[in-house]
C-alpha cells in the first residue's frame, strides 16, 4: 500500500482527526486531507465554478492539507495533490453516527467514501456516537476532555480497517458505525442499511426564516431489526457494505406499460 488518505466532514479541529491518522499508521503511511471547515450534511457536494484553495501543515508528524471545499473535493485534491494518487480513502471519524439510507445519501462522511469510489478507490467511512441526548453528547465529543476517548476509538478503528481488507467483502464503500464506549470486546454485526427517513429537517423561526433542526425518531428506527440503526443502538458496532446506486430489475410488462416502440434494442436482448 503506497498510502492512505484520510478525509472527514468535521473539518481539521475535529478532536478526532489527528489521533486516527496517528491510529491508522498501522495500516499504512497516512496523509490527511480534509475541509477547512465543518461540512457536514454535505453528501458528495462538488465545488464547480470556485476555485479550491489549499493549504499544508505538518501535524504530529502527518501531512494535513485543508481544502476550502466539500469532502469528496478533498478526495479529488489529495488524489492529484501528491505524487502518486493513494490506494484508499478513510473518511472519519465522524462525531455522531451516519447509518439508514437517507443517512448514506446526506452523510459527509460517507459522501467522501462514494467520491473515492467513484476515483477507483476503496472507501471506508467511520463515525460513532454516545449515549443519551445528541447535543449534550457532541459538547462533550468536541471538547478537550474527550481527547482519551478518541484515542482509544481511533485504535479501535484502525484495527477494525485493517480486519474489513482482510476480509475483502462485497460492496462498492464499507460504513462503520461504533459506539462511543466501544472496546475490544464490542460485538460487530454486518448489517444493511435501514430503510427509515430522518423526517422534517427544515423549522420556521418566528422571523419567517427556516433553520435546520434535525430531531430523529430514534425509536422509530430501532424497528428495522438486524439494520444499522438497531444494531448501532443497540450499542454494537454495525459495519455495513454500500452499493452504488443501481437500478431495480425492469420486466417487460413495465416495458409495455411505458416504453414507445424503438429500434434501439434493450439491454441484454441482443435484437
Amino acid at each position: 500500500m503506497s498510502w492512505i488518505l484520510l478525509t472527514n466532514d468535521d473539518g481539521p479541529a475535529s478532536p478526532a482527526l489527528m489521533p486516527f491518522a496517528r491510529a491508522l499508521r498501522a495500516v499504512g503511511e497516512v496523509r490527511a486531507v480534509a475541509p477547512d471547515r465543518e461540512r457536514s450534511w454535505s453528501s458528495k457536494a462538488i465545488t464547480r465554478h470556485d476555485p479550491l484553495r489549499v493549504a499544508q501543515s505538518e501535524r504530529s508528524g502527518v501531512t494535513v492539507v485543508t481544502v476550502s471545499g466539500y469532502p469528496a473535493d478533498a478526495v479529488h485534491v489529495g488524489a492529484a495533490y501528491f505524487d502518486e494518487p493513494p490506494d484508499l480513502v478513510v473518511s472519519g471519524i465522524n462525531l455522531g453516527y451516519n447509518f439508514s439510507s437517507v443517512g448514506a445519501l446526506a452523510s459527509g462522511t460517507i459522501g467522501a467514501a462514494f467520491e473515492a469510489r467513484a476515483l477507483g478507490m476503496p472507501g471506508v467511512a467511520f463515525s460513532a456516537e454516545g449515549r443519551g441526548d445528541w447535543l449534550q453528547w457532541y459538547e462533550r465529543a468536541a471538547s478537550p476532555d474527550s481527547a482519551p476517548v478518541w484515542e482509544r476509538l481511533a485504535g479501535l478503528c484502525a484495527a477494525l480497517l485493517a480486519d474489513i481488507l482482510a476480509a475483502d467483502l462485497p460492496g462498492d464503500v464499507i460504513n462503520v458505525n461504533v459506539p462511543w464506549e466501544a472496546g475490544p470486546d464490542t460485538p460487530r454485526r454486518l448489517a444493511p442499511l435501514a430503510p427509515v427517513s430522518y423526517g422534517q429537517l427544515h423549522q420556521r423561526n418566528p422571523d419567517g426564516t427556516f433553520s435546520h433542526r434535525y430531531r430523529a425518531d430514534r425509536g422509530a428506527m430501532l424497528a428495522a431489526a438486524g439494520c444499522d440503526t438497531a444494531v448501532s443502538l443497540g450499542r454494537e458496532i454495525a459495519v455495513t457494505p454500500i452499493l452504488l446506486p443501481a437500478s431495480p430489475p425492469i420486466t417487460d410488462a413495465h416495458r409495455a406499460a411505458l416504453e414507445s416502440p424503438s429500434s434501439i434494442p434493450a439491454p441484454g436482448t441482443g435484437k
